[in-house]
């Protein structure tokens, strides 16, 4: 059996692997083996076809982790994210705040405690009205005057 026929049927074992797993990671090292078997086309000696599979195949795993690293920091925390929480967007009607920079809103059927964005420096200047949520930071709404 010649060795590009070995590098291909690791390959297809390590993409059926990633199938039954999930991993990314695994499709990226099944590209590795995917060079090697190449590097065998091509003629290149086996420890060649190791180093070029070997390298391609980190390199992938590396961009991949990379990539993940970048969307993960950019992703918006889940109390503010929209996707993630329904509530965040929609908005309340505030009666009356408290001298501690909270209020009391009826939303959703339920008694819910309201907090300005800005803390309690911003109460002083809170006035009644429509304001939206910006995030569900426990049983809190934290709201910011709706546009």
């Amino acid at each position: 059996m010649q060795h590009s026929t070995l590098w291909w049927l690791m390959a297809g074992a390590m993409v059926a692997a990633e199938l039954v797993t999930g991993t990314f990671y695994l499709l990226m090292l099944a590209v590795g083996l995917a060079a090697g078997a190449l590097a065998a086309h091509a003629g290149l000696p086996i420890t060649a076809q190791l180093v070029v599979a070997s390298c391609v195949g980190v390199a992938g795993v590396f961009a991949c982790h990379q990539l993940r690293r970048r969307r993960m920091a950019a992703a918006q925390p889940a109390a503010s994210n929209r996707d993630v929480n329904l509530d965040v967007g929609e908005t309340v009607q505030v009666g009356a705040w408290n001298a501690d920079g909270t209020a009391q809103v009826r939303y959703r059927g339920a008694q819910w405690t309201v907090v300005l964005r800005n803390g309690p420096a911003g109460a002083a200047t809170a006035l009644p009205g429509t304001y939206r949520v910006v995030e569900v930071v426990g049983n809190r709404l934290v709201v910011d005057a709706a546009a």
